[in-house]
């Protein structure tokens, strides 16, 4: 299977995490085919014929980036909105071109896993808060799958903690 990773960042530059991810990801030319979004559009106009015909090409897409503000960045939703167009994901025979393609959300997680829980700080789960993509993909007939999430980054991100998400996140994308 042909794998997408969207990477939705926009200061990758500034990440240890997300760009120890993208590393270990680049040393398997070939099995993963990576996509910034913020360095192919720095101007935020999104070339949608392109990306349709990207996701197109792969049987699953994953869509990486850093959970903040309870959601993804500003770029990735632009990308939801204008890539998921009428008669291309839903809504036309010709359409749903994104049916039975496994689709799945990657996500570094600052704050600690015991805070995303009813009686916990933010009182919701990120499986909560990251409904809406379920439903988004879900409405084109993909095939969601279980998010992968890395917590506790923001105080604790220690070059083991790292490379432990990046061994675990590989290892979920290939058991996809």
């Amino acid at each position: 299977m042909k794998t997408l990773i969207i990477i939705s960042h926009p200061d990758l530059s500034a990440s240890r995490t997300n760009k120890r991810w993208i590393e270990e990801l680049q040393k398997h030319p070939g099995k993963y085919t990576l996509h910034d979004l913020y360095h192919q559009y720095p101007d935020e106009t999104i070339d949608i014929l392109q990306e349709q015909q990207l996701v197109e090409a792969h049987d699953k897409i994953i869509f990486q980036f850093p959970f903040y503000w309870f959601n993804c960045p500003p770029l990735l939703k632009k990308w939801l909105d204008e890539v998921l167009t009428y008669g291309w994901a839903y809504g036309s025979t010709s359409g749903y071109k994104m049916q039975d393609k496994k689709v799945a959300l990657a996500m570094s997680v600052g704050i600690e896993e015991i805070d995303y829980r009813e009686e916990g700080r933010y009182k919701y789960t990120v499986a909560q808060l990251t409904t809406p993509f379920e439903i988004t993909f879900a409405y084109v007939k993909a095939d969601y799958r279980p998010f992968f999430a890395y917590y506790g980054l923001e105080f604790r991100a220690t070059d083991e903690r790292i490379e432990e998400s990046t061994h675990q996140y590989l290892a979920y994308i290939d058991n996809l």
